[in-house]
């Protein structure tokens, strides 16, 4: 079977291989010796770096984040699945999400020191590689080991990155879903729902900011400015509970 991975994800590649230091450094990171050196490449490297001939090849890492996404969600259910022996499938599908959502992914990657080996396209100034493309190195490594060294080893450098930069106690209780906090925090006090009315829309139509307040009952709680009504309401949400005393400041 990993042959056959390797066949349909190794091609000739007119890019240079790894060079050694890089190497090194990749092979601390992960605790494996690296034998496809062009697989890892491809796995760290933005296609900002090819040439529409090499784009067309699939010289990037697009085609093993696809895979690495989905090796990614089957080990940490299993991680998770062995960790809480007695939580039901609710529990474990909303800690997988917190764990595996880009955001996370990009800070493994920071720290691990992926950023450091990655191949991009020129830069202006200091501009920083974005979270969604580091997430996306993050899960193309992972798929680069599965290809390569089997399913135990992406697993034991899922486990070590978990163990490493992971406080599950933290991912259980922190919020991300304001709104539906807020819903369930209502439900369960049995109050009236929480309301969401916009009092405030501006800017050009491309650049637009929403500014919403939320109601319990006819008492304004908390108000929320973004760039969307959705990341608005999020927000006078998690206003709301920082009234309520709910959130940890």
């Amino acid at each position: 079977m990993r042959s056959l991975l390797r066949s349909l994800f190794t091609r000739k590649s007119k890019v240079s291989a790894l060079e050694d230091d890089r190497i090194v450094s990749l092979e601390k990171i992960i605790g494996l010796k690296v034998e496809d050196r062009a697989l890892f490449q491809r796995a760290l490297r933005h296609r900002s770096m090819l040439t529409q001939e090499q784009y067309a090849k699939y010289d990037s890492y697009e085609r093993l984040e696809f895979l690495g996404d989905a090796v990614l969600d089957l080990i940490a259910a299993e991680i998770l699945f062995n960790k809480y022996p007695k939580k039901d499938e609710g529990f474990l599908t909303k800690i997988r999400a917190k764990l595996v959502k880009g955001e996370t992914l990009a800070q493994f990657s920071t720290q691990l020191g992926l950023e450091d080996l990655m191949e991009m396209g020129e830069r202006s100034g200091n501009t920083k590689i974005s979270k969604s493309i580091l997430a996306d190195v993050f899960e193309s490594i992972i798929a680069a080991i599965y290809i390569t060294k089997g399913y135990s080893n992406a697993f034991q450098f899922v486990e070590y990155v978990f163990d490493k930069f992971v406080n599950f106690e933290e991912v259980i209780h922190t919020v991300d879903n304001y709104k539906s906090a807020l819903l369930e925090y209502t439900q369960a006090e049995r109050l009236p729902l929480p309301r969401y009315k916009m009092i405030n829309e501006s800017g050009p139509g491309h650049n637009r900011t929403f500014e919403v307040t939320v109601l319990i009952g006819e008492e304004e709680l908390g108000t929320g400015i973004g760039k969307s009504k959705k990341k608005a309401e999020q927000l006078a949400a998690e206003a709301a509970l920082q009234v309520l005393n709910l959130t940890e400041e």
